[in-house]
């Protein structure tokens, strides 16, 4: 598969957009957080002549894939095997202390959906996996296999928003003590019986809501959008800018307090003026969360539900 085939950015321009004020010096730095098929990546490259390029993604797949399609802008790409929390962990290794754009595109990615055999799609049947790398973790078919009913009740509940999640997980306990579940279709199946039939007439296939738990949990991604918003804003040099793609309410909320707190004055409040040290470190470029066009959501379905924030760095921490 051409990691280009068919592929279409989502919200691209106005990512690119976003973050061009801060990436036109020479020597600016920018972090692809999330390189999936590197559709992000290379347009942030190509739009950005003077501009050294750090990508990261979890996928080996992805970057194997992508390292074909980069190749063309020599030693600006650099690819590093890692997940988006691990950012000043990367930046530390390559000697970059600050950085002047950062995009994150979080969810799952095209190619990941578009494999069968990840298991990550719920109109295929396919291994119930859904790891975003397959050589480390648990996989989905584990998770529905071995936790118990109210973990997996929370999971249901929190990660995928489903109001019917007790149900699907009675129907889940009892399927799982004839036989351990190992593929899509049989969970799919089973979530549509569950389900009472005014629900399964809204809201497109009923399975969508825990099939998202199900990624979540397996490959930790809320708790590591927790961890890398804050850390990625940390990195942003004075003036350096950060763009976050979101796909469900959960992350959004959380790039969402992410840039408010940013924003906002730490002051006591009362004080006449305000000292530096109390003053916002964040400037919002976004008002509320920026939804895709009518024509972005024509040309890929998949940017429906997206969501894009950003903000730009304004001054140091205060020390």
């Amino acid at each position: 598969m051409s990691s280009n085939a068919l592929h279409v950015p989502v919200m691209l321009q106005r990512c690119l957009d976003l973050l061009a004020p801060a990436l036109a010096e020479p020597g600016a730095v920018v972090v692809d957080c999330t390189l999936g098929l590197g559709g992000h990546s290379e347009a942030l490259l190509a739009t950005f002549p003077a501009a050294r390029l750090i990508a990261l993604d979890r996928d080996p797949a992805a970057l194997r894939l992508v390292g074909e399609r980069l190749a063309p802008f020599g030693d600006r790409a650099t690819l590093v095997h890692a997940i988006y929390d691990e950012l000043p962990e990367v930046l530390d290794r390559v000697g970059v202390l600050r950085v002047q754009g950062v995009l994150f595109d979080l969810g799952v990615s095209s190619m990941q959906l578009d494999e069968a055999d990840r298991g990550f799609a719920y109109a295929q049947d396919a291994p119930l996996d859904m790891r975003m790398d397959q050589s480390i973790g648990i996989s989905a078919a584990e998770v529905l296999n071995t936790y118990p009913p109210g973990d997996l009740v929370r999971v249901l509940r929190m990660y995928g928003e489903e109001k019917f999640a007790r149900k699907i997980v009675e129907a889940v306990v009892r399927e799982r003590a004839k036989e351990p579940f190992t593929n899509s279709a049989r969970l799919v199946e089973l979530i549509r019986d569950a389900l009472p039939q005014a629900a399964k007439r809204t809201g497109g296939n009923p399975a969508k809501r825990t099939f998202q738990a199900l990624r979540i949990e397996v490959n930790d991604e809320l708790r590591s959008v927790e961890r890398a918003i804050p850390a990625a804003v940390s990195r942003l040099a004075v003036g350096g800018r950060i763009a976050v793609l979101a796909y469900h309410s959960l992350e959004d909320r959380l790039v969402k307090q992410v840039f408010a707190a940013g924003a906002a004055s730490t002051a006591p409040p009362g004080l006449p003026v305000v000292p530096e040290q109390y003053q916002p470190r964040l400037k919002l470029l976004t008002r509320g969360a920026e939804l895709p066009t009518e024509e972005e959501v024509a040309e890929n379905r998949r940017a429906a539900p997206a969501r894009l924030r950003g903000a730009q760095r304004i001054r140091e921490e205060a020390p």
